[in-house]
């Protein structure tokens, strides 16, 4: 195999993993400090409200459930993930796949929060960086320490497809 085909698998793996890690973190919060995941669902909804020229909305909890809402949510989410680890790998070099770094991937992970914080959050009626919910510290808190996570499983993840290679 390539060079660049390893380089593209790996990464792509790398994506899956990350966005697998926030998932189990997610999972270990609503178990055992019983803190309600992120909704995945919504995020469908928001996307298949967009051929209908709906791209922001006061509520998204309040707008009309739409058929594989869930699935098209679940989806995107491991998709961003991917385009998440393709941006970073961008960023930082083909080398860091050879030669992961901690530091670099959790910056990177936190730098994503910028992405709820001025696009979906407002996009779902949420207001800038959760503005409008009600508590928003706690509520960005979350984001942040989601998007971290995200970070931490780019590093675990990149080591693992090392240690495979």
């Amino acid at each position: 195999m390539n060079d660049l085909a390893l380089s593209l698998i790996s990464t792509i793996f790398i994506g899956l993993g990350a966005t697998l890690t926030t998932d189990l973190w997610a999972l270990f919060l609503k178990r055992v400090f019983k803190i309600t995941p992120p909704n995945y669902c919504l995020v469908g909804r928001w996307l298949r409200t967009m051929p209908e020229g709906t791209f922001k909305h006061s509520n998204i909890s309040s707008a009309p459930q739409k058929s594989a809402e869930c699935t098209v949510g679940w989806v995107a989410h491991y998709l961003i993930g991917i385009t998440f680890a393709f941006a970073f790998v961008a960023l930082v070099g083909n080398s860091w796949l050879q030669h992961p770094t901690l530091i670099s991937a959790i910056v990177f992970g936190i730098l994503t929060v910028s992405m709820p914080f001025l696009i979906m959050q407002p996009a779902f009626g949420l207001g800038f960086a959760a503005s409008n919910t009600p508590n928003p510290a706690q509520a960005r808190f979350r984001s942040l320490m989601n998007h971290t996570v995200f970070g931490a499983g780019l590093y675990l993840f990149a080591l693992l497809v090392n240690w495979f290679i």
